[in-house]
């Protein structure tokens, strides 16, 4: 064989492993990137994601010629989240929503009319599609720019299921259906915590949703309040999903913070009976941050969850909720300075970076036409019921958006950084930094010489005078700053400095 034969068969191999190995990379499953870490999160309201509020007012008025988001002009979106380097899609529920006793001129997505199909406020009415199968190409389109898909799993159903179906619902004395908490828009199910759940209608219709996602190659499911489902159902579930797809994510809204039932007739399965049963991840109490003033608050919360995570023969991990569609929008709380500090948190901790749609555009969602009265509605209501500050979630509204380009800059450093040292944020070992103020959040990931250190100012309106002891730091490493050099310096593994209001330092050694 000459020389040159030689020579291309080698290139030939060299360029066939590339495309091997890229292959692998962009087909890894959904199961696998969250158990390690890699899964980028973004939370959408499918009904707001792409409306077009044309007058601006902030809603949308479909006799003027306005449109809601749908399933088909949410694809037109999708690029725009590739850039931003989401690769995971959260769909709040897309199930058919309640119009009776509603929330809202459009309906809570929470207010579960109907198991079996999907809502069709999100269908397009010019498609020759059927909803299921715009749902479908939703998530095809998703898949072709590798960008996985979880959908919502509603946990209580609509008062308009209820009249329907009332054998599916607990009830008190008079058969009056049982509202859980102060969720007045939802009733609660009666889920068998025995032998009679296999054959309950209850049971079977949730394994009907399960059909339903799987059937439009959705990649996982976030069970909404999975705490208020018994322990067995949870398992019996995620066994029946696993059977038709062992790479299926199952997350479950639940957390260390959370220790009582919904209400008094409610069941409450803690996370760490939920893990057991299957979830591959709960939220954590990441959303606490706003109480959190000092570092040992954080620190605890990390290695209390690594150690109990590591007990179970399967990985877990978490999302990094320190905002959701239930949390009033970081903006409102510290402003950019306060949501910056999630962005380098969400990129450099031990879990799964989670962002609601419009956060990185620095969305408040303040809603002016908050309980006003409406000019048209699709259910009971007459008002445009709003969670001020929170995404809207019970109307037709405007798309999620701010006048920002400061966090979307900010979340594509923090992102770059984590993406170039995937390895040491993914696997390497966390270790709180000692240092003298207990105001400021330090921390190390180091893996195999390699470390990413960051030190944030909590304080939001003081500076913080601060020293650091850097694990792991000899003569022979070199280290450069990526965020805020200024005149901070490392003498003797101690790093020195006096921190502006919520300033972030990261320093990356090799």
């Amino acid at each position: 064989m000459t020389l040159k034969k030689i020579l291309l068969l080698l290139i030939t191999a060299f360029i066939f492993n590339i495309i091997s190995y890229a292959e692998e990379t962009d087909c890894k499953n959904l199961r696998e990137m969250f158990q390690n870490n890699e899964a980028i999160i973004y939370a959408v309201n499918l009904r707001t994601f792409n409306a077009d509020d044309k007058n601006g007012n902030g809603i949308i008025e479909f006799s003027t010629g306005e449109t809601s988001g749908t399933f088909i002009n949410a694809i037109d979106r999708l690029d725009e989240l590739k850039e931003y380097g989401i690769n995971t899609l959260h769909l709040l529920p897309i199930t058919p929503v309640g119009e009776m006793k509603a929330l809202g001129t459009a309906g809570s997505l929470y207010a579960l009319s109907d198991f079996r199909t999907f809502n069709l406020q999100l269908a397009d009415s010019q498609s020759e599609l059927s909803v299921k199968n715009q749902a479908k190409k939703f998530v095809d389109e998703c898949h072709k720019r590798n960008i996985k898909v979880i959908v919502d799993l509603p946990s209580c159903g609509a008062y308009d299921l209820f009249v329907n179906r009332p054998d599916l619902f607990v009830t008190d004395n008079d058969g009056a259906a049982y509202i859980p908490a102060d969720w007045a828009d939802v009733r609660l199910f009666n889920v068998p915590d025995d032998e009679n759940l296999f054959k309950s209608d209850i049971f079977i219709l949730h394994k009907r949703f399960v059909d339903n996602m799987i059937d439009i190659g959705a990649d996982g499911i976030r069970a909404d309040v999975a705490t208020i489902k018994p322990y067995i159902f949870w398992k019996e579930i995620i066994k029946y999903t696993r059977e038709k797809n062992k790479n299926f994510l199952f997350l479950a809204e639940a957390s260390e913070a959370w220790t009582k039932p919904a209400s008094d007739k409610a069941y409450f399965t803690d996370y760490k009976k939920l893990l057991e049963a299957g979830f591959d991840g709960y939220y954590g109490n990441f959303f606490e941050l706003k109480n959190w003033k000092t570092a040992d608050k954080l620190n605890g919360s990390i290695l209390s969850r690594q150690k109990i995570l590591k007990k179970y023969s399967e990985k877990k991990s978490v999302i990094g909720s320190f905002e959701t569609h239930d949390e009033v929008s970081p903006l409102i709380i510290g402003g950019e300075n306060y949501a910056k500090i999630i962005i380098w948190l969400n990129a450099t901790l031990p879990l799964n970076p989670y962002y609601v749609d419009g956060f990185l555009q620095g969305d408040d969602y303040i809603y002016e036409y908050s309980h006003k009265k409406a000019s048209e509605t699709s259910t009971d209501d007459d008002y445009y019921y709003v969670h001020q500050g929170q995404i809207d979630i019970f109307n037709f509204s405007r798309k999620p958006q701010g006048d920002s380009d400061v966090l979307i800059k900010e979340h594509k450093l923090a992102l770059s950084l984590r993406n170039k040292y995937a390895d040491v944020i993914e696997k390497g070992k966390y270790i709180p930094l000692k240092t003298n103020n207990n105001k400021v959040f330090a921390y190390q990931r180091y893996l195999n010489g390699k470390s990413v250190i960051v030190i944030i100012n909590r304080n939001l309106i003081n500076s913080e005078k601060i020293k650091a002891k850097i694990k792991h730091l000899n003569k022979k490493n070199k280290y450069s700053f990526i965020k805020n050099k200024n005149n901070n310096s490392i003498v003797k593994s101690t790093f020195s400095a006096v921190l502006k209001p919520a300033e972030i330092i990261v320093i990356i050694v090799n």
